[in-house]
C-alpha cells in the first residue's frame, strides 16, 4: 500500500468511529470487542493514536464486574450478553500495541486493572487440559467448548498482558503459566472441534503458539487448501469465497515471519475489494464473481492497515506480533 492508500483507509475507519470512541463494524452496525480493538490497532499503525486510545477507553469503560465484556453492542447497548473469552482477552493486545507506538505509560497504567480483570475472567475458563472455554453464559455457567482460532488469539493476548505487566512492574507469573499450558493444548489437534475455517490454520502461527521452522511447516501443510492465487484466502476451505480480513491477517503473519514477497502478493490480491474511499468489501465469491456480503467492515480495514504496517517495517506492529523476551520489552516499548 502507498502512504496515500494507508491514509485513506485510516480516514475511512475514522469516519465510522463514533464520538465516544466506539468503532462498529460499519456505519450504524454492531460492535464486538475483538473487531473494535482490531480497528483501533489499525488506527494506531496509521498514526491516529488519540483515536485509538479513545477506542481502548471505550471498551475499558464497559467492563463488567466479572472482568468480561459483552459479546456484542449496538449503539452502545448490549445486544449479546455472553462473555466471550477471546473477545475479552484482546484488549491486552491492543493496549500493548498502543504502548509500543506511543510510549504512553499513563494509559497503560490506567487500563492495566482492566486488562488484569479481563485475564482473570479468561483464566477462570481454562480447562484442565489447558484449552480455554469459549464463553460464559448470562446465567454464569461456562461453555467448555474450545475454539482453536480463539484460543490461539488468547495465547497472544496472555503473552501481551504478561509483557504489559512486566513493563509496569506487576506480577504476571500466572499469565505466563496459563499461556504455556494453552500452547501445549493448541499443539494437540484432538482437543478442538474440527472446522473448515482458515483462521484455525494460520492463527496458531499468528498468535505465537507455533514458531520457527515449525511455523513454516505448519503453514505449508494447508497453503493450497486455503490460498487461491490472485484472489487471497478462503474463509472456509469448502466454499469459493475469499475474504479481506483473513487475507490481510495471513499477510500480517507472513510479514512478521519475514516472508515479505508472499505477504505483498496477498495484499495485492485485496485490490479487487478496495473502494475509492479507502474502505474494503468483506469478501469475494469467485464462483459467481460477485462481492459478498454487501458490507464493508472496519475490522477488515484495520487488518489491512496492520499488514501494511508490518510490511513497511513498523517496529511497533512487528513487535506486537513477534514473541519478545520479557527482559527486552522495555528496550522497544516506545518504538
Amino acid at each position: 500500500m502507498t502512504p496515500a492508500e494507508v491514509s485513506a483507509t485510516a480516514r475511512w475507519i475514522l469516519a465510522i468511529q463514533r464520538a465516544d470512541g466506539a468503532i462498529p463494524w460499519d456505519d450504524g452496525g454492531k460492535l464486538d470487542p475483538w473487531n473494535h480493538v482490531e480497528a483501533a490497532m489499525g488506527l494506531d499503525s496509521a498514526g491516529h493514536h488519540a483515536e485509538a486510545a479513545a477506542a481502548l477507553r471505550w471498551l475499558a469503560e464497559r467492563q463488567r464486574p466479572d472482568g468480561s465484556f459483552a459479546t456484542a453492542y449496538q449503539d452502545g447497548l448490549v445486544t449479546d450478553p455472553h462473555g466471550d473469552s477471546n473477545f475479552t482477552a484482546y484488549l491486552a493486545v491492543g493496549l500493548r500495541h498502543h504502548l509500543r507506538h506511543t510510549g504512553n505509560l499513563a494509559l497503560a497504567k490506567e487500563l492495566w486493572p482492566v486488562v488484569r480483570a479481563a485475564m482473570s475472567f479468561v483464566l477462570d475458563l481454562q480447562r484442565p487440559d489447558g484449552a480455554i472455554g469459549w464463553h460464559r453464559r448470562p446465567d454464569g455457567s461456562a461453555c467448555d467448548l474450545a475454539l482453536r482460532a480463539g484460543c490461539a488469539s488468547i495465547h497472544h493476548a496472555l503473552h501481551s498482558a504478561a509483557l504489559l505487566g512486566q513493563r509496569l512492574g506487576e506480577p504476571t507469573a500466572d499469565l505466563r503459566a496459563a499461556a504455556d499450558r494453552l500452547r501445549e493444548a493448541l499443539l494437540d489437534a484432538t482437543l478442538f472441534l474440527p472446522k473448515p475455517h482458515s483462521m484455525d490454520w494460520y492463527y496458531p502461527v499468528l498468535g505465537g503458539a507455533v514458531t520457527g521452522a515449525s511455523a513454516r511447516a505448519w503453514l505449508i501443510t494447508d497453503w493450497h487448501r486455503f490460498v487461491v492465487p490472485g484472489l487471497g484466502v478462503r474463509c472456509v476451505h469448502d466454499q469459493p469465497w475469499t475474504t479481506g480480513g483473513e487475507t490481510a491477517e495471513l499477510a500480517l503473519t507472513l510479514a512478521v515471519r519475514g516472508e515479505s514477497a508472499l505477504a505483498r502478493a496477498l495484499l495485492r490480491d485485496l485490490d479487487r475489494l478496495r473502494c475509492p474511499d479507502g474502505g474494503y468489501w468483506t469478501g469475494y465469491q469467485f464462483a459467481n464473481r460477485v462481492l459478498w456480503p454487501d458490507e464493508r467492515t472496519t475490522w477488515t480495514a484495520g487488518a489491512v492497515l496492520l499488514a501494511a504496517a508490518a510490511l513497511a517495517g513498523d517496529r511497533a506492529t512487528l513487535g506486537t506480533f513477534t514473541p519478545v523476551p520479557a527482559d527486552k520489552e522495555a528496550l522497544c516499548a516506545s518504538s
